[in-house]
């Protein structure tokens, strides 16, 4: 497959979307509307595209594995945007569009005269969303940001890690920058409600400062409630105990009981009736008072046996539990593979290629990964000619060095 069809099932079949965005999040928001069936269009700048394309190691045949899997389904144009007839070619795109999605520096579109103020004025049914490190408004308007900077001042990195007194540590995956994309595409949507009732476009505009903070739910709510800030708690949960993973004889599972049933069902499953009577133990309230005591009193018993075996156990008694699997074990398991969650695609260079994908099913209208991601500028000349321009005009902004 060499040419990304737009979107011709989903939800968001008809919908179009130029996506001037690099990196992850305002990726991630594209990749999410597209696998949707809006058809995404990714602008990227003509002197190198997207930084992830440099992502590397690993690369497959010599193409960027983060990339292709930001970016697949898409359809790729390298536009020079700082000129005037990148623009110009910018402007037509998006008079046939719905969506704008963007996640430059505060103050770059501006520069580029295709801020939201200049645009809404042309094309007012223009849905413009915006991704950023701190938003469009506030003392941090103007500041860059990553998912690293973000995970730190929003309290993420605070309650990450094996406990107190350890340095700070970041969640393994860029959440802040992944959530980002979700709210982003979430805001979205709720603008394209918006427009089907009055017409109007809107600014939509989100961070991953405040992706990092909705993330704090629980911890914010207890610091909220007591004046104190919690810390980092290992895999166990502010809330609830036994909430944890515990060790076996040969690895890792994790152990849900949340509540008063499933503590029950845990001790006798455990053989270990006795514990409820013990009064540190006897409500979630003295569960939370005592928790690594009770941690500590648990831990021997899930040393006797394999994880298999534990999970067999636990199942069978109803209690919620779960290995602990490296990514490549996750890819393989059969839940992964009954939801869709790992699916194929071929790449015009790298070949039939594995990405990951769409976690949210719909009982009529089905989304779907819809190709592979772009090589850099490959659907440059169709998304022209689609936008009005014939080949005379297309040969002309290639050798001026507008389009590649």
């Amino acid at each position: 497959m060499t040419e990304n069809a737009p979107g011709t099932n989903g939800p968001l079949a008809g919908l179009r979307v130029i996506e001037l965005a690099h990196i992850m999040a305002g990726p991630v928001c594209g990749l999410m509307l597209g696998d949707m069936g809006a058809e995404v269009i990714k602008v990227e700048k003509i002197d190198g595209g997207d930084d992830t394309r440099r992502s590397v190691p690993p690369a497959i045949e010599g193409e960027s594995a983060a990339y292709m899997m930001m970016n697949r389904g898409k359809r790729g144009l390298a536009l020079d945007l700082k000129s005037a007839e990148g623009k110009a070619i910018f402007r037509r795109l998006l008079s046939g569009a719905d969506v704008l999605i963007e996640n430059y520096r505060g103050g770059t579109m501006e520069k580029l005269g295709l801020g939201y103020e200049t645009l809404r004025v042309e094309f007012p049914g223009l849905i413009y969303c915006a991704l950023s490190g701190f938003g469009r408004t506030g003392p941090y308007a103007d500041r860059a940001g990553f998912d690293l900077v973000a995970q730190g001042m929003s309290g993420l990195m605070s309650i990450t890690g094996e406990g107190p007194g350890r340095p700070p540590m970041k969640c393994g995956p860029p959440v802040t920058d992944i959530t980002a994309g979700i709210l982003a595409a979430m805001g979205v949507l709720a603008a394209c409600t918006h427009k089907l009732r009055t017409g109007e476009g809107q600014a939509v505009d989100t961070s991953l400062f405040e992706a990092g903070i909705t993330l704090t739910y629980w911890q914010s709510a207890i610091a909220m409630a007591t004046g104190a800030a919690p810390g980092p708690m290992g895999s166990a949960h502010p809330l609830n105990a036994p909430y944890e993973a515990f060790e076996t004889a040969d690895g890792w599972i994790t152990i849900g009981a949340a509540n008063q049933t499933n503590w029950l069902r845990l001790l006798a499953v455990l053989g270990a009736e006795d514990l409820s009577g013990d009064p540190r133990f006897a409500t979630n309230r003295d569960r939370m008072a005592h928790r690594e005591i009770l941690a500590a009193v648990l831990a021997p018993h899930f040393r006797q046996a394999s994880s298999e075996d534990w999970l067999v156990r636990l199942e069978a008694g109803g209690v919620p539990a779960g290995p602990v699997l490296d990514v490549a074990a996750m890819h393989r398991d059969p839940q992964t593979r009954a939801r869709a969650m790992v699916v194929e695609v071929d790449h015009p260079k790298a070949g039939r290629m594995a990405t990951l994908g769409l976690p949210v099913k719909f009982s009529q209208t089905p989304g779907r990964v819809h190709g592979p991601a772009p090589l850099f500028g490959e659907h440059s000349r169709t998304i022209l000619n689609e936008a009005g321009y014939d080949a005379a005009a297309i040969e002309g902004f290639f050798a001026k060095g507008v389009v590649r």
